[in-house]
């Protein structure tokens, strides 16, 4: 039987009861009435327009919204609005009192602290609550105090460096020019500072999320339930009588092609007439607020027809699968395909002969910042969206398609972007906005919670390859054979570029006269996937690696001998058959096994009953986080006897 969801929906949906809050905001007063479900990133950034915090998790794990009240370091996206009542409240936006830039904000300039800045805010705010609280803290206390903060791009090194200047600046112990710019002649050579950080890290630069444009509305969308179904009908007709709600829209709305892609255009903006993946968009919703948009869609009723749905790469490949896309046979999205020599020949030279089937995960980006856009209408006619689109030129030429308009009267413009990794490379929401912008004749506005971001953007792809590799008893390799097959879920996004790149460089930089490769990308039920860091490369060179250590521990060998023995020389021949005059393989890791302090044996020894490494925690060797270091630094300054000061 079809499945009709349903939703009641009353008179006073998206109407909230409110509760007035009075304040004082970085030094002012400030008294307002707002929705009594409001949390203080809400009170701040909607009602305020303080944008400088931001919403990362929604959760309190990533610590973006990190705000201080009555002194205290808070996630202000756990607190509701009520507790702030006859508070004192400190943001990021004002941390400076005006004076331009605090020593922790400069400290973080100084040192590159921010790459896409989301996190530094947070990290600001935290850094400056470890250092009010001791102007001495230590390494493990400093990084303690940043623990309740995630950063996705700068792996924390720089940021840690960047409080422990500002601490040694504030305590006296190295001077305020430490701050200054760092002489030099050449920018080659020296430390040259990012444009873009002192907006960065007091708040100042604007996300998509930040943006606000008067007359704004707000959008929300209905999303799928299902992996795979028919839509057999939408009825909104009970959202249209909602006030407040000024446009829905649907496929039918689209005057253009719809259909969309990096490589192959076969997505549609909003679902049409089937469903192919849990989250994907059926229905969005633009309305006065962001409450009464989730009231209209929560109200929309879609008859869906379940159909089967695919969820493994290898069934999806069988001749008797259904078919999710009438263009792929075998939802085969891409096969790519690499043969250099001749293998069977190589496998007769085998001493050796190793195979292992390896496994790749699905993994989310996770950037900070989760999806967001505005979309408006310039005076000429001219719909203009902003985005974080990491492909706007692409972006701008598919857009004009689907909204059937001239390419210069549509226009993208590529906000800042708090980190991409290569997950906002699909345009995935900004057809919607256009079409509702267009529709009402409004600014439109859509901001991704972090659920949504999870179930609806493209993920790194999972893939199982099945390795076997040929050795002489030297360890020179005689033969190599990866057949990956790779789950690129409902549509095809980056899918096709990822198995070029997978297969090119999958064998490595090993000279093999014998190679066979297979890269094979595959539509299933499952969300879609596409570009991510590697974009490819990490799946099939992760498997080498892991291979190579594999036929190092059969042979008895050192790994890093192992390959020394097959890496590419000066003349060698890839295998896409491109000639290398000049290869600095060998010198590369020569130089990195000197700098490692490596210690040659084989690999696992300790399983194998030798004896165990002795190149860790050495000279050079970075310390991991002692736990709870902090704490005890902190009870060695209570004074003796005063249980008090423990409290």
């Amino acid at each position: 039987m079809p499945e009709v969801r349903r939703n009641p929906v009353s008179p006073a949906e998206g109407r909230h009861p409110m509760t007035e809050i009075s304040a004082t905001v970085n030094g002012r007063q400030v008294t307002r009435s707002v929705p009594n479900h409001y949390r203080l990133i809400d009170f701040v950034r909607e009602e305020l327009k303080l944008t400088g915090n931001k919403e990362g998790c929604g959760a309190g794990e990533c610590g973006t919204c990190s705000m201080f009240v009555n002194g205290k370091l808070v996630k202000s996206c756990l607190m509701p609005v009520q507790k702030i009542q006859g508070a004192e409240i400190e943001t990021i936006d004002d941390l400076d009192r005006d004076t331009g830039m605090t020593v922790v904000q400069r400290a973080f300039h100084k040192c590159g602290s921010s790459q896409c800045g989301y996190c530094i805010p947070g990290m600001v705010m935290a850094a400056t609550s470890t250092l009010r609280r001791n102007p001495d803290a230590g390494l493990e206390e400093i990084k303690e105090g940043l623990g309740g903060n995630i950063c996705r791009c700068t792996g924390y090194q720089k940021i840690v460096d960047a409080v422990e200047l500002a601490r040694d600046v504030l305590n006296g112990s190295k001077p305020e020019s430490a701050l200054g710019e760092d002489p030099g002649t050449s920018f080659i050579g020296h430390s040259t500072r990012r444009l873009d950080a002192p907006a960065k890290v007091t708040g100042a630069i604007k996300y998509a999320a930040d943006m606000w444009m008067a007359n704004m509305l707000h959008l929300q969308v209905l999303r799928s339930p299902h992996p795979h179904a028919r839509i057999v009908r939408i009825d909104t007709s009970a959202a249209r009588t909602i006030p407040g709600v000024e446009g829905i829209i649907t496929s039918a709305d689209v005057p253009g092609v719809d259909n969309f892609g990096v490589v192959f255009e076969d997505q549609p903006i909003m679902a049409r007439d089937v469903v192919r993946y849990v989250g994907e968009a059926v229905v969005a919703v633009a309305a006065e607020t962001p409450e009464i948009a989730h009231a209209a869609v929560r109200s929309i009723q879609v008859e869906y027809e379940a159909l089967p749905a695919l969820f493994d790469a290898h069934e999806a490949m069988q001749p008797d699968a259904i078919q999710l896309h009438d263009f792929a046979p075998n939802n085969i999205c891409k096969h790519t395909k690499i043969r250099k020599g001749d293998v069977a020949a190589g496998f007769k030279e085998a001493d050796l002969i190793v195979e292992e089937t390896y496994q790749t995960a699905p993994i989310e980006h996770a950037y900070l910042e989760p999806e967001a856009g505005l979309a408006y209408l310039e005076p000429d006619g001219c719909v203009t969206v902003q985005s974080p689109s990491q492909n706007i030129t692409h972006h701008r030429h598919m857009l004009a398609k689907i909204l059937d308009r001239p390419i210069n009267k549509v226009r993208m413009i590529m906000s800042t972007v708090g980190g991409g990794f290569g997950g906002k490379e699909d345009m995935i929401y900004q057809g919607m906005l256009a079409l509702a912008a267009i529709k009402t004749r409004r600014p439109v506005r859509y901001v991704f919670t972090r659920e949504e971001s999870f179930v609806s953007t493209a993920k790194r792809h999972p893939v199982q390859i099945r390795y076997t590799m040929v050795l002489k008893r030297d360890g020179r390799i005689t033969a190599t054979k990866m057949v990956m097959i790779s789950d690129g879920g409902a549509y095809a996004m980056s899918t096709p570029f990822v198995m070029n790149k997978s297969a090119i460089l999958g064998p490595g930089p090993y000279a093999i006269e014998n190679v066979w490769v297979d890269a094979i990308g595959v539509y299933t039920n499952n969300t879609p996937c596409g570009a991510m860091r590697a974009f490819g490369a990490f799946q099939s060179e992760f498997s080498t690696e892991a291979h190579l250590d594999l036929c190092a521990q059969r042979l008895g060998m050192d790994p890093v001998a192992l390959r020394m023995v097959n890496l590419m020389r000066d003349g060698a021949t890839t295998h896409t058959r491109q000639q290398l005059d000049r290869v600095l393989a060998t010198e590369c890791l020569d130089a990195v096994v000197s700098a490692a302090g490596w210690d040659p044996g084989i690999p696992h020894r300790q399983g194998a009953g030798v004896a165990g490494r002795r190149d860790l925690a050495g000279a050079g060797t970075r310390e991991p986080c002692t736990l709870g270091a902090g704490l005890a630094q902190s009870l060695e300054r209570v004074p003796a006897g005063d249980p008090e000061a423990v409290k």
